[in-house]
């Protein structure tokens, strides 16, 4: 056979691994396909393509390797198992752009799925690697690498502390500098994946110089960027009051308080989002937030909201008014009990109602004129009715029977104290309704009248007589603001007591004639 027959043959073996593996590869894309690829033993086929002399080749086993990967836990375990990890971190540094992509793809698809495997791409020496191929001049290579290293960290703060260690931090934030917008969005959320874990790791992010540049995107108008810039100032901003005041600092207000109203949904829910975390840490940063017109501006976040990206809004109010009365009123003069009350009522979750009683009950622990507006606001039955819900979730009841203990122990309108002694509450809720009653009728002449009218006056009789009860002693300061006749009057059985004199008087006179 002379040389051109050789060739020959080596050229259809050659178009004929080309024409394998990228079938593979497009059959990968259809999850309906991966089992039939693995139980064709597609796996053992693709490793030793890997090191195919053909670049092209190399490039889309990598690719069908990842797919397959990406698939399920067991797939990416396979990938461990087959020793595949080590050939792709090799190549990383010695292959052309094409194939470090798909590398890094397939890295990346089997980091996702667990703290284990991120590990084990990392025991294989890819974060060296990877952060080699940050400073690639070819954008693509760079969004591929940051991809994988967000989710190594994303997992743990041990895989975290890592992926710092390994110099990545500095390089995420030149990416996020970078023209491309999709590098920006990606070194961003890689950022977040490493900040969200520990204070010391935000403090990696924040000494990288990395916030002054976040904060200069808030304004940008490409929405997936936005979700992902917002999302990584929460997560520095969540750890401490000194790392919340680096993203102050950054001048951040009021920009991110346009975000409230972008169209987009996860823009607005995680600018919300960097507000709670900043709101929740110290009274100046939450006047801050209020002199900068947040309040109103999570007001009608909330109203335009449903389901859980309420949520932070929510939050955000709970948290500025529990600092201080002057801080409560800001949220009760801007509106905010409109729409707590109205997500109290509607929304279906028990962790969103959770969080809105929370809120209602820092608004109106403060003062008679805080504990006044909430009640007035209608949600006192609504936090009640939840409290006594068999359906509620335990937390939901702590928290409402939280919120009511707190406002009730202000709460001097009586009114709204009449209206919850006709519920049912918990005995220790009710001792507390009835001390605010006898503390409000002891100074109220006029409320006296008011109380026996509606009823709560014989409402409070049955309470002090019942067995064992631990409210006599309230009920009795209660009856101490009326004569003695009107207490009796009132009193269990005492229109029987009438009769029975009545009989007693009929029979004598009987006897007389």
């Amino acid at each position: 056979m002379g040389t051109r027959s050789v060739l020959q043959v080596f050229e259809k073996y050659q178009k004929e691994r080309v024409a394998f593996v990228s079938a593979v590869a497009e059959m990968a894309k259809a999850p309906q396909n991966i089992e039939a690829l693995q139980q064709a033993g597609a796996m053992a086929l693709l490793r030793p393509l890997l090191l195919d002399n053909v670049p092209s080749i190399q490039q889309s086993a990598a690719m069908a390797l990842g797919r397959l990967a990406n698939y399920s836990d067991d797939l990416a375990e396979a990938v461990v198992q087959n020793e595949i990890l080590p050939q792709l971190v090799y190549s990383l540094g010695e292959q052309n752009r094409f194939y470090k992509k798909a590398a890094a793809f397939c890295l990346r698809a089997v980091a996702k799925h667990s703290p284990p495997l991120a590990q084990a791409v990392v025991d294989c020496g890819a974060l060296d690697s990877l952060v080699t191929c940050l400073e690639e001049f070819d954008p693509g290579v760079k969004e591929a690498a940051s991809w994988t290293l967000g989710y190594i960290a994303g997992h743990t703060a041990e895989l975290a502390q890592q992926v710092v260690d390994a110099g990545a931090v500095p390089l995420l934030v030149l990416c996020v500098q970078e023209p491309e917008l999709s590098l920006k969005r990606i070194a961003a959320s890689a950022l977040s994946d490493i900040a969200k874990h520990t204070p010391e790791l935000a403090q990696a992010v924040v000494d990288a110089g990395s916030v002054a540049y976040l904060a200069t995107l808030v304004v940008n108008q490409d929405a997936k960027l936005k979700r992902q810039v917002c999302c990584t100032l929460s997560q520095i901003a969540k750890h401490s009051v000194d790392l919340a005041e680096v993203v102050v600092e950054a001048e951040i207000f009021p920009k991110i308080l346009t975000c409230l109203k972008f169209p987009d949904e996860l823009v607005r829910k995680h600018a919300a989002t960097v507000i709670r975390e900043i709101s929740k840490h110290t009274p100046e940063l939450a006047q801050l937030i209020v002199g900068n017109g947040g309040v109103g501006a999570l007001v009608d976040y909330i109203s335009e909201s449903q389901g859980n990206s309420r949520l932070p809004g929510i939050m955000a109010l709970g948290y500025i008014a529990a600092f201080s009365e002057t801080l409560g009123l800001s949220v009760i003069a801007e509106k905010g009990l409109v729409p707590l009350a109205a997500a109290l009522s509607e929304e279906p979750e028990d962790h969103l109602k959770s969080a809105t009683a929370w809120s209602l009950g820092q608004i109106g622990r403060h003062t008679p004129d805080h504990a006044k507006a909430v009640a007035d606001s209608g949600v006192l039955p609504v936090i009640v009715t939840l409290e006594n819900d068999d359906h509620s979730s335990d937390d939901l009841k702590t928290k409402c029977r939280k919120a009511l203990k707190s406002i009730v122990a202000k709460l001097t309108h009586l009114p709204a104290l009449d209206a919850l002694v006709h519920r049912h509450l918990p005995e220790s809720v009710m001792k507390m309704v009835l001390e605010q009653v006898g503390k409000v009728l002891s100074n109220d002449p006029a409320g006296r009248s008011q109380f026996v009218h509606s009823g709560g006056l014989a409402a409070v009789q049955l309470m002090g007589e019942a067995p064992g009860s631990s409210l006599k002693e309230a009920v009795e300061v209660i009856n101490s603001s009326f004569p003695e006749e009107i207490v009796k009057y009132y009193s269990p059985g005492y229109s029987q007591q009438l009769l029975e004199k009545l009989d007693s008087m009929s029979g004598s006179q009987a006897i007389t004639a």
